[in-house]
């Protein structure tokens, strides 16, 4: 069984970097034809794709947030990070990670992140 856990400050300041990592055990991030995403939810509204990284390590990204959004990974720990630069009150939300692009069959808990001074 795959598992994936969000890990990462809760709290960020406007204008710095957001960075949470996900570690995933039960599972190699790179098997083939697996695809690791970061997905989140801001308060009141629906699921927004982030990026992802696939098993050979090719990143792709959100257009609305490609210009600020770094996802990379550390294959010797399992784990895959997220790095949102230049973050304003609108980036707060719930941030998952999950196995897939498209669609998702394995998610973290989610962990909240609030941009605020």
């Amino acid at each position: 069984q795959v598992q994936l856990q969000e890990s990462g400050p809760g709290l960020v300041k406007p204008s710095q970097i957001l960075s949470l990592t996900c570690t995933v055990s039960g599972g190699s991030i790179t098997t083939n034809p697996y695809y690791w995403s970061w997905i989140r939810q801001p308060p009141g509204k629906g699921l927004e794709w982030i990026g992802s990284i696939s098993n050979s390590g090719s990143t792709y990204y959100s257009p609305s947030l490609k210009s600020r959004t770094s996802i990379s990974r550390d294959t010797s720990k399992s784990q895959f990070t997220l790095q949102l630069s230049s973050v304003t009150p609108e980036d707060t939300a719930v941030y998952y990670c999950a196995r897939g692009v498209s669609g998702f069959g394995f998610w973290g808990q989610g962990t909240q992140v609030t941009v605020s001074s």
